[in-house]
């Protein structure tokens, strides 16, 4: 396996914010190890990177990091329930001691009995009823059912207490429940009392208050004062503890799209808000001409992103599309239901859309300094090399493969921009020795090449062979055999102790091997570029391995298609039972002819 290539983290530590929050490390496949929230993500995430100062599984966790990514959110409670939300989604490896799907309360409604009960609940959600939450804290939830029970007397005891009481209990004589276990309160009063703690949950407080307040002027005109002030003292509690909860099952199933431009570079964020709760978002940089508006941008991320997928009913946009009628049209047509393009938010949507700006204007910062950082590596790449211009495009190519079995090479395509993945390739070796590595990038560097000797596709100006001086003649013979010249090619090998920052680099006309310093801006490029390559390549290869070892020997039978394998399986219950039937039994089968049985049997018995 390739070495991990040094994360170097001032980049990142300069774009990030001093808000709340929430970060995530990814190792050198892309693989989330750690989520972790921040009151202060600058703060935070810069103390992982002080020498000394951590334990030993600190320490094996940062020495794992390849990127980081970070969410900026509103608050703290706010970036502990995305937290947790990416926690189960991703699983990290280094978030086992943290709390996992069960840890986070909610507010549970029995909805099903004849008086319902409002309760504390902790655990998987399988009972029936309506589940508020989550809530932060375990505090938070008492403090709003303590709050809920001065304004709606909803039973919060156990149902084993309820259904053996036969006089009312101490919350009835201090005013917190109307004592439905001995039948002082009608059920639909009881519903009533049900219904507005329903609301106040789900966020319709003003609703709530403004019925109550009908309430309490239709009392006071029929001179019932007493009840009039009782629902008086009712709002003024709800003005006190108004806040907005977001409520499992409720509507707000909204994705959230801000974009935000920058010479020249364009980013997207979407933000995805389930059931009320924001489930995580994900950053785009969608290539675009210059002077390209935010509204056409848009227009065309919007048709791109969501035709063909799965899509809530509502998409909520920074800046509407200029086709935004058509688009709605398009998508609802494909989605099956309505969906709309929202641009005039108020409220809580406005609260979404700004979470969603804040996010793209830092990534948009994060991304025009990384870019800055790839123009630095690429000029150093420059001077390390001796070559005359600024390299544009470096190709590198890795071999992968387990005994020699299913190997695959692949070219990975770096530009000053960083990675350009659609010119990835990958290529399945076939007709070598296995476990033979030269013929094997010969096979790759002459497919490559004898397109872009025909006139097809873009040269390189810089060859990367992961490999050394061996590896690197090899390229050289094709390169020369297909008459391809002005590009440099450089061989990259592990140094005698296979550590990062150890590597030497081969190029033709320096008898000895080249040395980069561990903090040098072109090492860290051929790193990046040999680390990508050795990911892309070992994919390919499990895939076409794991491809190889699901097919059935029965494909390889001539003459014996699809429905018939299925027929034989189905007869005999499996390739073990195929192989043992005799020819006579082979044949039974319909659509198996004599010939095609003896040819079925020979095949499966080696003879």
């Amino acid at each position: 396996m390739s070495e991990q290539v040094r994360f170097d983290p001032a980049p990142v530590l300069r774009t990030l914010p001093t808000g709340p929050g929430v970060y995530r490390m990814l190792d050198a496949h892309g693989t989330v190890i750690y989520v972790g929230k921040a009151r202060n993500l600058k703060r935070r995430v810069s103390g992982y990177f002080r020498k000394n100062a951590h334990n030993a599984r600190t320490q094996a966790l940062v020495a794992q990091i390849a990127d980081l990514e970070v969410t900026v959110t509103h608050t703290e409670a706010e970036a502990l329930i995305l937290e947790n939300n990416l926690i189960k989604e991703h699983r990290p490896r280094y978030n086992v001691l943290l709390r996992d799907d069960k840890s986070y309360p909610y507010i549970h409604l029995s909805t099903q009995q004849d008086f319902p009960r409002l309760a504390f609940h902790r655990g998987q959600r399988r009972g029936e009823g309506r589940y508020f939450g989550p809530f932060p804290s375990s505090g938070a939830v008492r403090e709003t059912l303590n709050h809920l029970q001065k304004v709606f007397p909803v039973r919060q005891c156990r149902d084993s207490f309820y259904r053996h009481r036969s006089r009312p209990c101490l919350q009835y004589q201090i005013g917190r429940c109307t004592a439905p276990c001995v039948g002082y309160v009608s059920k639909a009063d009881y519903a009533s009392d049900v219904r507005h703690v329903e609301m106040f949950l789900a966020g319709e407080s003003n609703a709530v208050i403004d019925e109550l307040v009908g309430r309490m002027e239709a009392a006071a005109d029929a001179l019932d004062f007493e009840q009039a002030a009782r629902l008086r003292d009712r709002i003024a509690s709800l003005r006190r503890i108004q806040a907005r909860q977001y409520v499992s099952g409720a509507r707000g199933d909204v994705d959230v799209i801000a974009c935000r431009l920058r010479e020249n570079l364009a980013c997207v964020q979407v933000f995805v808000i389930r059931d009320g709760q924001n489930l995580g978002n994900q950053t785009y940089f969608p290539r675009s001409p210059a002077q390209t508006s935010a509204e056409e941008i848009l227009g065309a991320f919007i048709a791109r992103h969501y035709l063909g997928e799965t899509m809530p009913g509502e998409l909520l946009v920074s800046h509407a599309p200029d086709d935004a009628e058509l688009l709605e049209e398009a998508l609802g047509a494909d989605a099956g239901h309505r969906v709309r393009i929202s641009a005039r938010l108020r409220g809580e949507r406005r609260r979404w859309m700004d979470m969603a700006e804040r996010n793209a204007e830092h990534a948009l910062s994060a991304r025009m300094a990384s870019e800055a950082i790839m123009e630095r590596r690429f000029e150093d790449l420059q001077s390390a090399l001796g070559l005359d211009e600024i390299p544009e495009r470096i190709e590198c190519f890795d071999i992968s493969h387990t005994r020699g079995e299913a190997t695959v090479a692949a070219c990975v395509v770096f530009g000053r921009e960083g990675p350009i993945r659609d010119d990835y390739r990958r290529f399945n070796i076939e007709g070598i020795t296995g476990g033979d590595d030269y013929a094997a990038m010969q096979q790759a560097l002459e497919r490559r090449f004898r397109r872009l000797s025909e006139g097809e596709g873009r040269a390189p100006d810089v060859v990367l062979i992961d490999g050394g001086e061996g590896q690197r003649r090899q390229a050289e013979g094709v390169l020369e055999a297909l008459q391809i010249e002005a590009v440099t090619v450089v061989g990259i090998a592990k140094g005698p102790r296979r550590r990062a920052g150890e590597e030497v680099l081969s190029i033709a006309g320096r008898a000895a091997g080249i040395r980069l310093a561990p903090e040098s801006p072109a090492l860290h490029l051929l790193q990046q570029a040999r680390d990508e390559a050795h990911r892309f390549a070992i994919t390919g290869h499990r895939n076409r391995r794991g491809k190889a070892r699901r097919q059935s020997s029965l494909e390889e039978i001539a003459g014996l298609g699809p429905k018939r394998r299925q027929a034989l399986m189905k007869q005999f219950g499996g390739l073990k039972g195929i192989k043992r039937a005799g020819v006579e039994d082979l044949a039974r089968v319909e659509g198996i002819s004599s010939a095609l049985a003896e040819r079925i049997h020979g095949h499966l018995n080696g003879s």
